[in-house]
């Protein structure tokens, strides 16, 4: 039996991406409306993405924008999603964190990876071998300085001398923390290790779907053998979702930029070329479960779908795209807030279940208020109104 959270996060992961040629001035401040939109609709969370090169995801410092929607949203909680860990010293970015953590009032999250952009790397001299190693190293050292611990540490990329934060964080015992997984084991056997969440970003390739219980056996081994626990509601699936009022229209909306983004970014940019017996055409991807695009009634069938498929797990994350213009992206993320989050929050079966109830017991509930009605126009020594008279004896059977 699938684990069902009692309420299932919402969210949105935005790396971004951007085509080539957009202002990226007005790019990002379409991001920051965005999450602000989001926050409106009432979703859960926004993760924003660390690329610094290759020129479609342009956002250099996740921590940044964070701070910049804190400004302008609520509630909705804010995360890094990721921080290439082996771009950072530890130190340093643990107590930019913490300070987040503080000026969001407890709305900041930590996403952590490896780096999955190798361009990145590459302009740094880091050796892509050395990047998931790196990354352990760095999240051990970074959650040993939010518990408040005294860490002495020298790897050969980075030292710590009885480094400790001076601030301590805002949330107890610290921020929702959570590590990027693909199809490498790295990410859920980090997640496991040191006991916190995972994000997993490749659920839209083709086998991303029917690996994932294989990436949570792993998440469960690995914190078997570190003494820690992994919880099902802090793993995060992510995957591209657009709905429109009919499942047509929703795929008309598409389908066009969906192939670009596809040709231009994966096979021209980063020399990915797509499996010749995989189409990348949008209606097959969503029958593969490479992606959401419907009506609201089929993203809870896709939901449903994916809960069976992976055993279940805490938050669905819809995937930043431009598949479509900019007011259908947020009609599309306004029919997730009204009619699929609802579906998996616990929203509707009191209200449904109240609805029923006052149906079947409306004569005994109402006929006192009709019989109430026409004492009062008795009292007052005036005949009721013929029209009235007819619609108290049509509400009273």
């Amino acid at each position: 039996m699938s684990y069902r959270p009692q309420r299932m996060k919402f969210g949105i992961f935005m790396a971004p991406f951007h085509h080539l040629g957009e202002n990226p001035t007005v790019a990002m401040e379409r991001d920051l409306a965005l999450i602000k939109h989001l926050d409106d609709l009432d979703f859960d969370e926004a993760w924003i993405g660390e690329h610094h090169s290759a020129g479609w995801e342009i956002i250099a410092s996740p921590e940044v924008m964070i701070a910049a929607a804190a400004q302008h949203t609520r509630t909705i909680k804010l995360g890094t999603g990721v921080s290439s860990l082996p771009y950072h010293h530890p130190f340093i970015l643990a107590d930019r964190m913490v300070q987040l953590d503080h000026l969001t009032r407890g709305r900041a999250m930590f996403g952590v990876g490896p780096g999955a952009l190798t361009s990145d790397a590459y302009m740094m001299g880091i050796d892509a071998l050395t990047q998931r190693q790196r990354m352990d190293e760095a999240l051990g050292a970074i959650l040993a300085l939010f518990r408040g611990e005294t860490v002495d540490m020298e790897t050969e990329w980075f030292t710590l001398r009885q480094a400790r934060l001076q601030l301590a964080p805002y949330t107890y015992p610290h921020m929702p923390v959570a590590v990027a997984s693909t199809f490498s084991p790295a990410g859920p056997v980090a997640a496991g290790k040191h006991g916190v969440g995972i994000l997993s970003v490749a659920v839209s390739q083709p086998g991303g779907l029917i690996k994932l219980p294989t990436t949570w056996e792993m998440a469960e081994d690995a914190a078997a053998k570190a003494n820690q626990t992994v919880s099902r509601e802090n793993w995060r699936l992510v995957i591209p979702i657009h709905l429109a009022d009919t499942r047509e229209e929703a795929f008309a909306d598409v389908a066009d930029r969906s192939l670009r983004w596809n040709k231009d970014y994966f096979e021209n940019t980063l020399g990915r070329p797509s499996d010749p017996n995989t189409s990348q055409e949008i209606v097959p991807t969503v029958e593969r479960g490479g992606a959401i695009v419907g009506s609201p009634d089929d993203a809870i069938e896709a939901i449903e779908r994916m809960l069976e498929l992976s055993g279940g797990f805490g938050a669905i994350l819809g995937l930043a795209h431009e598949w479509a213009s900019w007011e259908k992206t947020k009609h599309s993320f306004e029919l997730l807030a009204r009619y699929v989050a609802p579906h998996f929050q616990g929203q509707l079966s009191r209200l449904v279940d109240d609805n029923r109830f006052v149906s079947e017991h409306r004569g005994g509930i109402f006929g006192p208020n009709v019989a109430a009605i026409g004492k009062a126009f008795a009292d007052a020594g005036i005949p009721i109104p013929g029209a009235t008279a007819e619609r108290m004896q049509r509400g009273n059977t």
